[in-house]
């Protein structure tokens, strides 16, 4: 094989190597076997932890910071990006309300919100983008979105007129949302929510039964916050049947029912992590021609095959092109591989090792595993046709 274009459009390696540290390096690798070949760097992600940095890169644009606060209303600092246009903004919602944040007191499952994630989107209203693309994992709350629209302006109030408590814990006394003072600019704007989970609002797969647990809610809480979900959607939907539709809707349960306030308030629409990525770096577009798409994360296995990147990056690639993904672990036979239209799997461990070792090393060993990856390929080891 001559010369082949190459893409490399890797996940992070969570807790070793950023998206666009891989992508570096598994260009690098490639770059050994075929120096003349055309070969592009497209670091990628499926809307959770790594997307600001995998946009960033691609944009070429630095990361901004914005003081907020955090879950429990603390001051913090929350980085979001903007496109070299200065058209779409990027905000991770973990930035200002993640767990990391809250990680030095106790958690708070009732009282934690969103509302430092409404600052930064309100801050990115004032730098003048049209578009806002939410990226909402690791969220530390459990509140429908109320903090968020709350920084907009929307107004939460029990029966008496008074605002209700923050967090998920005084949803169920709300009795009205007043949005006249909402920033107008907050319904002009298109807003794209990355979801990467299909679960309801509420029940026993809703946000609050099954994310509630590792944000410290115990039985009783999860009672509390499930309930406060559907009084939520029922006074957003105005009419119990409409509330239930809502509370079904898949996705709606992620990162502690976020779309369910901004979908009824803000028209924000609700899409898969990789899709809104894919769209935003123009994947189609730079796998259109590639020969060899060189992709990877740190365990692929069963569930890198249900919208997560790898599944992305196949989907998106024309038929002709190899597949390799390049991973700390490897999960799935050569069978498997075949069968999900993935050309080969090669995990970076080079013989038995612990894991802080291949994280120590993890851009090495990317590097050097694109390189025997590609030598198989350029001789013809590996390039069966996929599935």
């Amino acid at each position: 094989m001559e010369a082949p274009t190459i893409v490399c459009a890797p996940d992070s390696f969570k807790g070793s190597a950023g998206a666009p540290a891989a992508a570096a390096a598994l260009a690098r690798g490639a770059r050994q076997v075929f120096p003349d070949s055309q070969i592009t760097d497209l670091p990628f992600a499926d809307g959770g932890e790594g997307t600001l940095d995998a946009l960033l890169a691609v944009w070429g644009t630095p990361a901004r910071s914005k003081e907020v606060v955090d879950a429990l209303g603390r001051p913090t600092t929350a980085l979001f990006g903007i496109s070299a246009d200065g058209k779409t903004a990027v905000i991770e919602a973990a930035q200002a309300n993640g767990l990391p944040q809250v990680s030095d007191v106790a958690l708070a499952p009732e009282r934690a919100d969103t509302y430092g994630v409404g600052l930064i989107a309100r801050h990115a209203l004032d730098q003048g983008v049209e578009e806002i693309l939410l990226c909402i994992g690791g969220s530390a709350s459990t509140d429908g979105g109320v903090g968020i629209a709350s920084a907009l302006g929307a107004a939460f109030a029990d029966s008496s007129g008074a605002p209700i408590a923050p967090g998920g814990g005084g949803l169920s006394s709300l009795a009205g949302v007043d949005v006249s003072a909402l920033d107008p600019r907050a319904r002009e704007v298109r807003w794209r929510v990355a979801v990467d989970v299909d679960n309801p609002l509420t029940g026993p797969r809703g946000a609050a039964a099954v994310f509630g647990p590792q944000k410290g809610a115990d039985a009783a809480s999860v009672a509390v916050l499930d309930s406060g979900l559907a009084h939520l959607a029922e006074v957003l939907a105005g009419s119990a049947a409409q509330a239930e539709s809502l509370a079904a809707t898949p996705g709606f349960g992620a990162a502690g029912g976020i779309p369910l306030a901004l979908t009824s308030l803000l028209g924000a629409e609700v899409v898969p992590g990789s899709t809104m990525v894919a769209e935003a770096v123009g994947l189609t577009e730079a796998l259109a021609a590639a020969d060899i798409v060189l992709t990877g994360e740190g365990s692929f296995d069963s569930q890198s095959l249900g919208g997560k990147v790898v599944a992305a990056v196949r989907d998106y690639a024309p038929a002709s092109a190899k597949i390799i993904v390049i991973a700390g672990r490897v999960a799935l036979s050569p069978a498997e591989c075949r069968e999900a239209g993935i050309t080969a799997a090669l995990s970076i461990a080079p013989g038995p090792a612990d894991l802080a070792e291949l994280s120590r090393r993890a851009e090495e060993l990317i590097e050097a595993t694109a390189a025997h990856a590609c030598a198989l390929v350029g001789a013809g080891v590996v390039g069966a046709q996929r599935n």
